[in-house]
């Protein structure tokens, strides 16, 4: 049991509760994206020995697998995170997710072990989906739960930036050895490069208190026995509406920063390297952009800023595509720039809009699991439906009515979605600002 530490106030152990959020959300999200980007630039002929098309469909599937598995890591570490806490929950899911990401990195290809290279690759995708699944949930909450309710979409935001910084960053570690031995051996230096930031994430997680909302929830003994069980019983629906919601800002994402890269280079000729650095400007303003957006809806409201970006990502889903069919470098750096931003539009509000809609004690579950069920829905088909409309069709007309498609469910999902009042919940009276110590000494015990 750990105790205050001394001369400790609350804005200080509030700033280390974002910053520990944040940087360990990056980190996870290095992994996962790293892979993404392997996939489409790589798996293909070192797993499933095809550098053509069904190479890539073949990595984009086991792409999805990782995806499928999001849900149920935000089960079993939603079930932790309700019931024992947020911080070890979130140490667990680094360590999963840094170790699987580090052993990919070890594998022997196709040409060394046959099939058993892609059916171990898939495996390991496996773990890397349940890490992730269970980490969205627990650094969002660790963050807003330290936070003041009016201040919840900028706080509830920070850990959403470890999306843009770690797309960011894994594409720039990817660039910087995409050389000519980058099939040689260049791709593995990226994911064993891993097991330093676990190190790095651990020791600033360690270091974090536990949410005052969830001390507070635990020192009343109203911790939930069976988080998972309470929140399908009580708010499936609320569970169905933040996976619909997130329709128009995950399959568009993985299109305009995974799918692009296939496209790009095999349909339109295009320098894997410029691409590459095009993705890297776009995540970097992302940095900006995300917590910006989560501001704003602070001041104008969840459902507005969120609604915008889902109307102009469904408008934009044509002149994407058109801008990239120029094949003009300042023209592609403007569509995939646009792409995102109107992503972070609603990426930005998006964690604050999901988890006001659960009480903090089955937050971590609820949240985590509707969040992460649109993985199965839009994130992890996306980059294949898109593969697939384009080998069918040689065409791009069909993936931007898709994009729309999304836009469409996502605005229908938003208008149903009727976030719980901070005052309706006790244990959010902890998150104000005017809570006294003995709610953070419950936090340093919890």
């Amino acid at each position: 049991m750990s105790t205050l530490p001394a001369g400790a106030d609350r804005r200080a152990l509030k700033r280390r509760a974002v910053v520990a959020s944040t940087v360990g959300t990056t980190i996870e999200w290095y992994d996962f994206f790293l892979y993404n980007t392997a996939a489409a630039l790589v798996f293909g002929p070192l797993f499933f020995d095809s550098a053509g098309a069904g190479g890539v469909l073949a990595a984009f599937s086991t792409q999805f697998v990782g995806f499928a598995a999001r849900p149920i890591g935000a089960a079993i570490f939603g079930h932790y995170g309700d019931r024992i806490g947020r911080k070890y929950s979130l140490v667990a899911t680094l360590l999963l997710m840094g170790g699987a990401t580090v052993l990919i990195g070890c594998l022997p290809t196709y040409a060394s072990i046959g099939v058993w290279a892609p059916i171990l690759l898939t495996l390991l995708r496996v773990l890397q989906g349940i890490g992730v699944g269970g980490e969205w949930g627990g650094s969002v909450l660790m963050a807003m739960e330290w936070g003041h309710r009016r201040q919840r979409g900028l706080m509830a935001s920070w850990p959403q930036v470890g999306v843009p910084l770690g797309l960011a960053s894994g594409t720039a570690v990817v660039y910087f050895f995409a050389g000519p031995g980058f099939l040689d051996g260049g791709w593995r230096v990226p994911f064993i490069a891993s097991i330093i930031l676990i190190g790095v994430g651990l020791w600033v997680r360690l270091s974090v208190l536990e949410s005052p909302a969830f001390a507070q929830i635990k020192t009343s003994g109203k911790v939930a026995k069976l988080p998972l069980a309470e929140t399908l019983r009580t708010q499936w629906r609320d569970v169905l509406k933040a996976m619909f919601v997130r329709t128009a800002e995950q399959a568009p994402f993985y299109i305009f920063t995974s799918f692009v890269l296939a496209y790009g280079t095999r349909q339109l000729d295009l320098d894997r390297q410029q691409l590459l650095l095009y993705l890297i400007v776009a995540a970097c303003i992302g940095i900006i952009s995300v917590p910006f957006f989560g501001w704003l809806s602070d001041v104008l409201g969840r459902r507005l800023v969120y609604g915008v970006g889902a109307v102009l990502t469904g408008l934009y889903a044509f002149p994407y595509f058109a801008l990239l069919n120029t094949a003009v470098g300042g023209l592609i750096l403007l569509g995939i720039i646009l792409g995102l931003v109107f992503h972070d539009m609603m990426y930005g509000p998006q964690a604050a809009l999901i988890s006001e809609s659960f009480g903090t004690g089955i937050r971590y579950t609820g949240a985590g699991l509707g969040y992460q069920l649109a993985s199965i829905t839009a994130g992890g088909p996306a980059p294949l439906i898109a593969t697939a409309i384009l080998a069918g069709t040689g065409s791009t007309t069909w993936i931007s009515i898709y994009i729309i498609i999304c836009a469409v469910i996502t605005l229908v999902a938003l208008s149903m979605m009727h976030p719980r009042p901070p005052e309706a919940d006790e244990a959010d009276e902890a998150s104000e600002e005017h809570a006294g110590q003995d709610t953070i000494r419950n936090a340093s015990q919890a």
